[in-house]
């Protein structure tokens, strides 16, 4: 079954907020800092953003649906989408009090590379196990 828009949400910020959460606490008390909570809180909010996109690009599809290839391929794209807003539009332009964007890129890279491919495996094999119904009602849990 193709995913709805709601689907993905609800798929991506299930999947951030555990998986994610799971993957940012080492990181953040390897290096001392709060910033990949905020990594990864940008994630999900720019996520949800791309997910409209992603969904839109989806209806021109003969068959409605992306290929894991492609999902694969995407989270090179959004990588790129994420880490320039984060660094330069978040942090240097709008200057948010509370949003620290002095993150390294290769630091960054590896937070990324960790929490997408743990996110990406377990859309493709947990949530089949735990959500059987997930994959037949559009990729919705609730």
């Amino acid at each position: 079954m193709t995913p709805t828009l709601l689907g993905r949400w609800q798929t991506r910020l299930l999947l951030l907020g555990t998986l994610g959460v799971l993957i940012t606490i080492p990181f953040s008390l390897i290096n001392g800092d709060a910033i990949y909570f905020q990594v990864l809180l940008c994630i999900a909010v720019l996520g949800c953003i791309w997910d409209i996109v992603y969904n839109l690009l989806q209806q021109i599809r003969w068959d409605h649906d992306w290929s894991a290839l492609w999902q694969l391929a995407a989270g090179i794209w959004e990588a790129f989408f994420f880490y320039v807003p984060f660094k330069f539009l978040l942090g240097n332009v709008l200057k948010l009090p509370w949003l620290n964007s002095d993150l390294p890129f290769d630091k960054f890279l590896l937070h990324y590379i960790c929490i997408w491919l743990a996110v990406f495996t377990a859309s493709q094999t947990i949530m089949r196990v735990i959500f059987p119904r997930w994959r037949f009602h559009g990729g919705e849990w609730l």
